[in-house]
């Protein structure tokens, strides 16, 4: 497990930009020249001299195919159908501790049973010690042979003739060798794992091997999924360590695996998928709160070095993503850049920023059609600016859409309640509304001095209104 370490790797920009360039060559027109062929060879194969690792790269030139590689079941076999969500980890030898039982454990124990019939969880046991790997091929059928029948689970191997030569490697970041080597060879055991997980489901999350997952995990990453529907993305973000809990369609798992492969030995596993992401032109981090995966291990699989680090912002139990029904939002505050007020009504990590609000300004939601709200939760400020919140304010709730000067409003609106100490919260909300709910606005009742952020407006429903 690394943490992301804030250094310049701007050379390396250069030669993302060039194989993007090069992916797309070789997707929409199918072909490549010769001399561009050798290119990426040299590139892909550099260092690689023994004649008997070439196989495993000489297909790059093709980045949505699958890569050569023979697998060795050592568990389970191929499913018979595809499922909707594939997990995947892959473990190695640890020098001290082992978590990986208790991963597989968290993930079928916090799945309800509707859950486990669409989650297919395929473990790579990645490392080259065979005894070791036999020894974790019994605990894991003796403890999940009922999974494994059922074919929910499986472990794999791939043979070590089919990685790339993992010493004398570059040392980018003036790392030791043996940690480039780690490194390394981690990016490849990743990237075979994401080529066997290709066609098993339509999304794919990666794992690590010491993770405890949230309650309905599926249920919560399905919910986020619907709420993207019809928006473009690449990478949805369930925890902010490392590579835990990324989210990818199944159709990009070939792309990212021949990425992988090709920048092996140049960075963390983590950096990389942050350069894919970036590639593929989603511009901005999508990580949803609360975290649905939290790093339980103590000891890295690093030479068993200690790894204390936690996600603060993981809850086991009570995870619950909010509706947050389609709607128009306005404001007439004073917006700072790009702080916009669709910002604070979504799902992700983002908010509404404003400069100092008066009396009388408002953030309103107009939503596309009545809904019946169980819930309501609006937070404002933040850790770093923890007095931009709303000092003095109202939360009230609309009927009766139509146009007026100020744009989309509600003619009549029913005040529930203030704010306390920057935030507001209400449950039964539907019970205490003798209409149905066309709008929300949030309302300063008093001028102050200090900026607004709105960090998210949170909305829980029941089934909306029939029109």
């Amino acid at each position: 497990m690394r943490c992301l370490r804030k250094r310049s790797a701007v050379s390396f920009l250069g030669l993302l930009v060039i194989c993007l360039l090069f992916m797309n060559l070789y997707i929409e027109d199918g072909y490549v020249l010769k001399g561009d062929k050798q290119l990426i060879r040299e590139t892909s194969t550099h260092q690689l001299n023994s004649e008997r690792y070439v196989h495993t790269f000489k297909d790059l030139s093709n980045f949505s195919g699958a890569i050569n590689v023979t697998y060795r079941y050592l568990a389970g076999t191929p499913l018979p159908r595809k499922k909707y969500l594939t997990v995947g980890l892959s473990s190695v030898k640890r020098k001290k501790g082992n978590y990986l039982l208790e991963t597989i454990k968290s993930i079928f124990e916090q799945s309800s049973y509707e859950e486990l019939k669409e989650i297919a969880v395929v473990v790579h046991l990645a490392d080259f010690d065979l005894p070791w790997c036999d020894s974790m091929v019994r605990d894991i059928t003796q403890k999940f042979a009922h999974h494994i029948i059922a074919g929910r689970l499986m472990v794999i191997h791939a043979p070590e003739e089919y990685y790339p030569i993992l010493d004398g490697l570059k040392r980018n970041y003036n790392d030791p060798n043996d940690r480039v080597k780690f490194r390394s060879k981690q990016n490849v055991d990743y990237a075979f794992l994401l080529n066997f997980c290709a066609n098993i489901s339509d999304y794919y999350v990666m794992l690590e091997d010491d993770v405890r997952c949230s309650k309905n995990f599926l249920s919560a990453i399905k919910k986020v999924i619907t709420s993207r529907e019809g928006s473009y993305w690449v990478t949805l973000e369930f925890s902010k360590l490392g590579y835990i809990g990324k989210l990818y369609h199944s159709h990009d798992l070939p792309r990212l695996a021949h990425f992988l492969l090709m920048f092996y030995q140049e960075m963390p596993c983590d950096w990389l998928l942050i350069h894919f992401r970036s590639l593929l032109a989603q511009k901005d981090v999508m990580r949803f709160k609360p975290s649905l995966f939290q790093h339980i291990g103590y000891y890295s699989s690093y030479k068993g070095a200690e790894n204390k680090l936690k996600d603060d912002d993981f809850e086991e139990d009570s995870f619950d993503i909010p509706d947050n029904p389609p709607a128009e939002l306005y404001t007439n505050m004073n917006v700072f850049e790009n702080y916009d007020a669709s910002k604070a009504y979504s799902s992700v990590d983002e908010y509404f920023w404003s400069k100092a609000p008066a009396v009388g300004d408002y953030f309103v939601i107009v939503f596309e059609k009545p809904i019946n709200i169980s819930k309501i939760k609006v937070s404002t400020g933040t850790e770093d600016r923890q007095n931009d919140i709303l000092h003095h304010g109202a939360l009230e709730v609309g009927e009766n859409i139509g146009w007026s000067k100020k744009g989309k409003q509600c003619a009549t609106y029913l005040r529930l309640g203030e704010f306390q100490n920057g935030n507001f919260e209400m449950a039964d909300v539907k019970h205490k509304i003798p209409f149905d709910i066309h709008c929300i606005r949030i309302l300063a009742t008093r001028t102050q001095k200090e900026w607004l952020i709105i960090r998210s407006v949170s909305i829980w429903t029941f089934q909306p209104v029939n029109q």
